[in-house]
């Protein structure tokens, strides 16, 4: 069968902007979107740059966007994308900048990886926590949740809604390599709460919008946003709570635990705490939900089924200190 594939290109010392190009090539039943673009490179046009290696979808180094959506090269069928969008088109990962072609800069990504410390850290004066004797990790009691699994490929990035507005955020890559130190036994409780310090400061935990795109299009099934969900809680554990989205979290239980309902009146003061530039800040708001109906009265009878509802909470916080 011969097929078009529509690669972009560009090469930003002799193209002012990125462009497509279509290849035709006779293609078989089983080839990947790799194979492809090999032979594009070996038989059509030697000028393509990508990046490759082990092609077994192990080095994570020939992600790309395929068809819209991130994903590995070397483990694309060109059969199944043809079946589901009829078109075979190839461009670099987004989010990043572009050395040539199909080839991506990945400093910026190894820089976050790097800020987060993926390494055990020593106990501070050469003290330590944890027993002197040598310790067995076995997988049926710690729980990695298959962020080791993790093969850097950087496609969950490429995803990200957050690190599309901001650059600095960390990435979810990094933040679930974070998380996979935190839940290492060996690690110092003392460093453990340094960890979680770094990581709820602006472009860390709270940057995250859940929009779940890093789930969808890992090739290893990280799951890098129920990896920082687990971040999250742990900083909130450890009394972390002082930054806008962990006072959001806070206050949403509490308004449920106090009324069995949140009050959309009470919950921007809670996010915004004391600060009093915010406050004026978030008055018209107040208004308009007073004017549109939101602000419950302050006079109203108790839901039914309150009790219930706090006795729900109070089993919760006797279990949480049980663990």
């Amino acid at each position: 069968m011969r097929l078009t594939f529509t690669i972009t290109r560009f090469n930003p010392e002799t193209d002012p902007h990125p462009h497509d190009e279509p290849y035709r090539l006779d293609v078989g039943r089983g080839m990947t979107v790799l194979e492809a673009l090999i032979r594009i490179q070996h038989e059509q046009d030697g000028s393509l740059a990508l990046r490759y290696s082990c092609r077994s979808a192990i080095c994570g180094s020939c992600a790309m966007d395929i068809n819209g959506s991130e994903k590995l090269a070397c483990r694309t069928s060109i059969r199944k994308e043809l079946e589901r969008h009829r078109q075979v088109t190839v461009a670099p990962l987004r989010n990043f900048p572009v050395i040539k072609d199909l080839v991506v800069d990945m400093t910026a990504f190894w820089d976050n990886v790097r800020a987060v410390t993926p390494w055990l850290s020593a106990s501070p004066h050469g003290q330590s926590d944890q027993p002197a004797r040598p310790m067995t990790l076995s997988r049926d009691r710690y729980q990695f949740h298959n962020v080791d699994a993790c093969i850097m490929c950087g496609a969950c990035v490429a995803a990200c809604t957050s690190h599309e507005v901001s650059r600095g955020f960390l990435g979810p890559a990094a933040l679930a390599k974070a998380d996979r130190f935190l839940a290492d036994p060996r690690e110092p409780v003392a460093a453990k709460h340094t960890r979680l310090r770094f990581l709820e400061q602006p472009d860390g935990i709270w940057d995250c919008t859940r929009c779940n795109f890093c789930v969808e299009v890992c090739p290893k099934d990280v799951q890098p946003m129920e990896a920082i969900i687990r971040l999250r809680r742990a900083a909130i554990e450890a009394g972390l709570t002082r930054s806008g989205g962990a006072r959001h979290i806070t206050g949403f239980i509490g308004l449920i635990r106090l009324g069995g309902r949140l009050n959309e009146a009470l919950m921007p003061l809670h996010v915004v705490g004391f600060n009093f530039r915010r406050l004026l800040r978030v008055v018209p708001l107040g208004l308009r939900m007073l004017l549109k109906g939101k602000v419950p009265s302050p006079l109203a009878p108790p839901i039914p089924g309150i009790a219930q509802i706090r006795s729900i909470f109070d089993s919760l916080s006797r279990l949480t200190r049980i663990s």
